[in-house]
C-alpha cells in the first residue's frame, strides 16, 4: 500500500478515536447516578455510557427490567461527559463501558487493560457538520469560523472532510469548544459551522437557514462503538459478561417488537422528543448477531476490527500520540457473541 493510501486509512480511522458527551446548555438531559438507577445494588456490574444514539438502549435494558430478567444486577452509570467514562473505566471505578474503537486501541496504548466484547453500531449519518446558509460546498468552509471539541471524533470528521477536498486544516478558523457550546455557539451564529454528533444535532440545526454539508454517511464503517470491558472483570466474572452480552441483544429484540414505548424511553434519556429521536434512527446502525460475528473476522478492509485496530495503531505512532505500537492482539473477545449466537441458534 502506497503511503498517501496508508495515511488516508489511518485519517479516516482516527475518526473513531473520541466521541464526547457533554451537557449542552441548550438540551437537557437528565444526569442518572447509580442512587438514581433500581439495580444499584453491591456487586452489580457497573457499567457506563453517554450520549450517543447506539448506546441509548442501555437505557431501555435498565427501564424495562430486561437486565433481571438476565438475572445480571447492572449499576447503569450516565456521564453527561464522554471522557470521563473512558478515565472512569481505565481508573477501575466501573467494569465496562460504551466507547469507541479509536478510544480503547488509544487506551491500551497508555498501559490499559480493556477487552472489546461486543459492536453496538456503526454511525451512518449521526456524526455531522453543519453550516449557516450561504455555505453550499466544502469549498466554501475556507476562511470560515468551525467550532468543534479539539480532537474528537467530529473535529477528525471535518478534517476528513476537508482532506477530501484538497483543502488544509489551516485554510480554515477553528474554534475549539466542546460540544455542547460548539452546537449552541453556531445557534447563537457566533461560528458559521460546527462539527457535532447526535443529540447536539438536532439543536444545532435549529439556527434558521441551517443545514448538513456532511456527515459519518460519507465515510461508511469508519466510525463504530463497542462494550468495553477490563480485562480483570472478565477473567474473575465470565458469567456476568456472558449476561450483559445476552441482555443487549434482548434489549435489541425489545425494541424492535415494542419501538414506539423504547423511542420514548431513548428520546427522554437524549433529552429530545420522540419526533427528533426517530431521525436518528437512520444515523445509527445497530449490529445484528451476525454483524457481530463478522466484525470479529480477520479482514483486510474497515469491516474487520483488527484491520480497524491495526490502522489506528499506525497512526497513533506515526503521529506521536504513543511512543510504541499498542499491542490489540488481545484486545477482541468474541466468545460471548459466539455464545449468544449458539443459544439463539438452539432455541
Amino acid at each position: 500500500m502506497k503511503k498517501r493510501s496508508l495515511l488516508s486509512y489511518c485519517i479516516l480511522f482516527c475518526i473513531t478515536l473520541i466521541v464526547v458527551g457533554c451537557v449542552n446548555p441548550a438540551i437537557y438531559i437528565k444526569t442518572t447516578t447509580e442512587s438514581d438507577t433500581a439495580s444499584s445494588v453491591a456487586g452489580a456490574v457497573r457499567l457506563g455510557f453517554s450520549a450517543w444514539p447506539g448506546w441509548f438502549p442501555w437505557q431501555v435494558a435498565q427501564e424495562r427490567g430486561i437486565f433481571d430478567k438476565h438475572n445480571i444486577p447492572v449499576n447503569l452509570r450516565w456521564f453527561d461527559g464522554y471522557l470521563e467514562s473512558i478515565n472512569t473505566l481505565t481508573a477501575g471505578q466501573i467494569d465496562a463501558n460504551s466507547q469507541t474503537l479509536g478510544d480503547t486501541v488509544s487506551s491500551v496504548s497508555g498501559g490499559a487493560d480493556q477487552v472489546i466484547v461486543l459492536v453496538n453500531d456503526n454511525s451512518t449519518g449521526n456524526d455531522k457538520v453543519i453550516v449557516r446558509e450561504g455555505i453550499n460546498s466544502i469549498a466554501d468552509l475556507k476562511g470560515r469560523q468551525i467550532a468543534a471539541e479539539e480532537g474528537t471524533v467530529d473535529h477528525f470528521l471535518l478534517l476528513l472532510g476537508l482532506e477530501r477536498e484538497g483543502i488544509s486544516a489551516q485554510d480554515i478558523q477553528f474554534v475549539p469548544l466542546e460540544t455542547g457550546r460548539a452546537a449552541a455557539a453556531f445557534v447563537a451564529g457566533q461560528v458559521d459551522a460546527v462539527a457535532v454528533f447526535a443529540p447536539f444535532t438536532t439543536q444545532a440545526l435549529k439556527r434558521p437557514g441551517s443545514r448538513e454539508l456532511f456527515s459519518s454517511a460519507d465515510f461508511p464503517g469508519a466510525i463504530s462503538d463497542h462494550l468495553v470491558f477490563t480485562r480483570q472483570f472478565i477473567e474473575q466474572n465470565p458469567d456476568r459478561v456472558q449476561a450483559v452480552v445476552d441482555s443487549w441483544f434482548a434489549t435489541l429484540d425489545y425494541i424492535q417488537k415494542n419501538q414506539d414505548e423504547a423511542y420514548k424511553i431513548m428520546a427522554q434519556r437524549a433529552g429530545v422528543s420522540v419526533e427528533e429521536y426517530k431521525e436518528y434512527a437512520d444515523g445509527t446502525r445497530l449490529f445484528t448477531i451476525e454483524e457481530n460475528l463478522q466484525a470479529f473476522q480477520p479482514g483486510n478492509d474497515m469491516t474487520s476490527l483488527q484491520f480497524s485496530a491495526e490502522q489506528i495503531s499506525e497512526f497513533l505512532t506515526e503521529t506521536g500520540l504513543a511512543a510504541a505500537s499498542p499491542d490489540t492482539s488481545r484486545l477482541f473477545d468474541d466468545r460471548f457473541v459466539k455464545a449468544h449466537a449458539a443459544q439463539v441458534n438452539k432455541s
